[in-house]
């Protein structure tokens, strides 16, 4: 979930472009002020942009962490695609 000019909404996006790409998932975006965006916030206790959810669930919010992100797609999805294996912050 994102919002316009929000500087930790487009730090996401780089993040998730760029972990997409290396354990080959797809990225949907919604923007928090619209219907959509209201009612997946208030269902995942999104209190402020931007928010990450994994398979419709809640992951986190505010400053994205390239780190905690990578760690947990490994987790769920095992070895990255592309052998990158430095972290992101």
């Amino acid at each position: 979930m994102t919002r316009e000019r929000c500087d930790f909404c487009e730090l996401a996006r780089q993040i998730l472009q760029r972990l997409s790409t290396e354990f080959s998932f797809s990225v949907s975006v919604v923007d928090l002020d619209s219907p959509a965006g209201q009612a997946l916030a208030k269902r995942g206790g999104i209190l402020f942009p931007p928010g990450i959810f994994l398979d419709g669930e809640p992951f986190s919010y505010g400053r994205p962490s390239g780190r905690r992100l990578r760690r947990e797609l490994h987790r769920r999805l095992g070895a990255p695609r592309v052998g990158n294996d430095h972290l992101e912050r």
